[in-house]
């Protein structure tokens, strides 16, 4: 029997799981719940089980046979700040807390191909099934490498996955190179002089700054840059004063940044710094700049992304897997664990969903069987017995 058609029997457990952490979703680093379920439903099937990494996270280890190989297989936990609106009957029951991005789906997946590899242990080696938290933006990977990851579980190669709306179920999209591209956020802190609106003379105009800086900015992707490279500056707030007519002492613009290479986001940075500085200046007033890089580029191994396509064709055949797809300017820090360890990430068909941090997006249970086989396919291809 397949790992496909052994993961399908296990369909209605793991449909109730993923409906069941979807209606109870927790925002990064506060994922309790989840991980209570994850470390007993692994418990439950034999493997051994380690809790607090990175606060929350859980890994789960299989051995089996004598070989010396190890993989990782990861999922992410944590729910996003946005308030649900499916109606649907396994809808989140907190308020303002939605799992919009299918994160539940990905550890109900990782949950599945762990059961079925702790049954058949059909390989010889090592998995590490890595249940993140807080992918969505406050350093969950971040916080698993500081707690030593790959220290505790070493890993030669490490794999992860993301559902695609609009991307028929029983698809795979494995690219070489740039997947997701690395983010920062970046706020702007300007301080100018307050004065009363009739008599701007007598002060030093914030939101003036705020606004020549936010089109000077601009400049940076334009003519600082290769017109080769990629990358994205959007200043997403400008915040200031509270009345008509005074003109306030401090403004705040923020946004983000999204480029793939990370020399191309120092050279942002650089001449970000540089702008705000010099605008400010040009009025009278003072800019400090808060620039955080949150996500790494995530960058397919060429080696581990045909790897993995392969065992994405082995599961559902060559028609329903593609090898070139363009990348995309969203992120996920994934990126972080593949800059220590070599990997690759890939897309599977979420059917014709809500898009992803939308209030009406629903994961697709048909997609656990497909998603989870290949996981099961890595980990007995990785490591296969007699290698």
């Amino acid at each position: 029997m397949s790992a496909l058609d052994r993961i399908r029997g296990y369909q209605d457990e793991f449909v109730a799981i993923r409906r069941d952490i979807h209606a109870n979703p927790e925002l990064g680093m506060q994922e309790y719940r989840t991980s209570d379920l994850v470390a007993a439903k692994l418990a439950e099937w034999g493997i051994e089980v380690h809790r607090g990494v990175g606060k929350t996270g859980v890994v789960g280890v299989i051995r089996s046979g004598n070989g010396e190989a190890a993989i990782g297989l990861r999922a992410d936990m944590d729910a996003l700040p946005i308030l649900e609106q499916t109606g649907l009957p396994y809808a989140s029951q907190t308020q303002g807390v939605m799992h919009a991005c299918g994160h539940d789906g990905h550890t109900t997946i990782l949950l599945a191909a762990a059961r079925y590899l702790a049954e058949t242990r059909n390989f010889s080696g090592t998995v590490n099934l890595i249940f993140q938290p807080a992918e969505e933006g406050l350093g969950g990977a971040e916080a698993m490498l500081k707690d030593g990851l790959f220290q505790r579980f070493p890993c030669d190669a490490v794999y992860g996955l993301h559902n695609s709306p609009g991307l028929d179920v029983g698809r795979f999209v494995s690219s070489s190179g740039a997947r997701f591209a690395g983010c920062a956020f970046f706020d702007i802190h300007i301080t100018g002089k307050g004065a009363h609106g009739a008599r701007p003379n007598e002060g030093i105009d914030p939101v003036m700054v705020a606004a020549h800086l936010a089109t000077a900015l601009q400049t940076i992707v334009s003519r600082n840059l290769p017109a080769q490279e990629a990358a994205v500056l959007s200043v997403t707030r400008i915040q200031s004063g509270d009345a008509y007519n005074v003109v306030p002492e401090n403004a705040v613009l923020a946004g983000t940044v999204r480029c793939f290479k990370n020399g191309i986001m120092e050279t942002i940075e650089t001449n970000m710094r540089r702008l705000a500085t010099a605008v400010a200046s040009g009025f009278g007033a003072e800019a400090d700049v808060d620039f955080r890089r949150l996500f790494a580029p995530v960058i397919n191994n060429k080696d581990e992304a045909a790897f993995y396509a392969d065992a994405a064709e082995a599961v559902v055949g060559k028609n329903f897997v593609f090898r070139e797809m363009p990348p995309t300017m969203a992120s996920e820090d994934f990126g972080a664990m593949m800059e220590v360890v070599p990997g690759a990430h890939v897309h599977f068909g979420n059917g014709p969903s809500a898009g992803v941090h939308n209030h009406r997006y629903d994961f697709n249970d048909e997609s656990i069987p497909y998603a989870a086989a290949l996981f099961a396919e890595i980990a007995e291809r990785k490591l296969a017995r007699g290698a």
